[in-house]
């Protein structure tokens, strides 16, 4: 059982790797049609709910980011956000979240985001100018207590897009199935502390890139 973890692993890393010498950037200068809003956001926080269905409590890790449109156009937003931990565990922004967690958070952050929206809430549009700027909670449920960092990826906050060939899958005339990639926020964090005492647990930030994911 062991051997077979390792090597599913092993499998998993080669095909990320593969995709991430293969992937091209991001453009330095955007193409014409091309946009993306500016975002800020505030670094991944925990909470617990206290009590669900089962009447266990329950952790969850969550970010707030401010989205404006400053692209003199209204634009479309479509997001996709992961968290990935550094043990290959990947986990879509709310998995598991019930309503209550957003509430939760809601409250917490009144007075600094009194309009704040759940990212499964939000609109699929987002307007031009600061007046219509979009304050998004993005929830994840706990992750494995072995990793010891993980990466936030948030996609849908441009337009840009780019084909390129699976490095491993091909179609029925053998050639390489195209993978649309996306411009892609792409936050770093360590974990400190003892990862099994998850309410002790501090982060340390590495840094923010964009990327075709």
């Amino acid at each position: 059982m062991m051997k077979r973890f390792v090597f599913s692993a092993l499998i998993i890393f080669v095909v990320m790797t593969c995709v991430s010498f293969s992937a091209p950037e991001p453009a330095i200068v955007p193409n014409p049609g091309d946009w993306t809003v500016d975002v800020t956001f505030e670094h991944p926080q925990q909470i617990v709910l206290q009590s669900d269905a089962l009447g266990t409590p329950r952790r969850f890790w969550y970010i707030i980011i401010t989205l404006i449109n400053n692209t003199n156009q209204d634009v479309d937003f479509y997001p996709n956000c992961e968290l990935m931990t550094d043990t290959f565990e990947i986990i879509p922004a709310g998995k598991s979240v019930s309503p209550a967690v957003f509430e939760l958070i809601k409250t917490r952050h009144q007075s600094r985001y009194p309009f704040l929206e759940s990212l499964q809430k939000t609109d699929n549009k987002i307007l031009q100018g600061e007046d219509n700027a979009k304050d998004i909670a993005i929830i994840w449920p706990d992750f494995d207590v072995q990793a010891t960092s993980f990466q936030v990826f948030i996609s849908g906050l441009s337009n840009e897009t780019v084909a390129i060939d699976h490095p491993v899958q091909k179609d029925e005339n053998g050639m390489p199935i195209k993978v649309y990639l996306r411009k892609t926020l792409d936050l770093s964090y360590n974990l400190r502390g003892d990862t099994n005492l998850r309410s002790d647990l501090s982060i340390a930030y590495k840094g923010e890139r964009w990327i075709m994911r």
